[in-house]
């Protein structure tokens, strides 16, 4: 009898809101303290609002890993999640403001399309979603 190995992308980890937290704190670390940083010791030219922008996704992401996680814990589905789920759904939330903050920068940021944005990126979301429940099979047993 044959036994396959299990490639990495099917090895499924158990979600533990303890393995996210010192990326988690990393993240924060960096882009809190780079945005500190930013905002009282240098001048806003062209550079430091890219740099800007940087640190914000970094430090937005990082502080909602732990939330996303949480909540993931908290509202488990049938399918185990995936812990590229988890950080690509903090990831768009580390995308979202600054973007917002790009926005108001050139005086174009509305609530609607703020709120537009947020749908946009759910939408996405969703169908990112769907394409993995999809993709998702049973862990073999041993005893087979």
């Amino acid at each position: 009898m044959e036994t396959q190995q299990e490639t990495p992308s099917q090895v499924q980890l158990p979600l533990q809101l303890g393995s996210y937290l010192p990326v988690s704190f990393a993240l924060m670390v960096i882009g809190w303290g780079g945005l500190t940083y930013l905002v009282f010791f240098t001048l806003p030219t062209l550079g430091m609002r890219w740099l800007f922008y940087f640190f914000a996704v970094l430090a937005f992401t990082g502080t909602a890993i732990p939330f996303i996680a949480f909540l993931h814990l908290r509202f488990p589905g049938k399918n185990p999640t995936q812990i590229g789920s988890v950080v690509r759904q903090a990831l768009w939330v580390g995308v979202y403001f600054p973007t917002l903050a790009w926005l108001q920068i050139a005086r174009v940021l509305t609530w609607g399309l703020a709120f537009f944005i947020a749908i946009c990126f759910l939408v996405i979301e969703l169908a990112l979603t769907l394409r993995e429940r999809s993709l998702w099979v049973t862990p073999k047993k041993e005893s087979e």
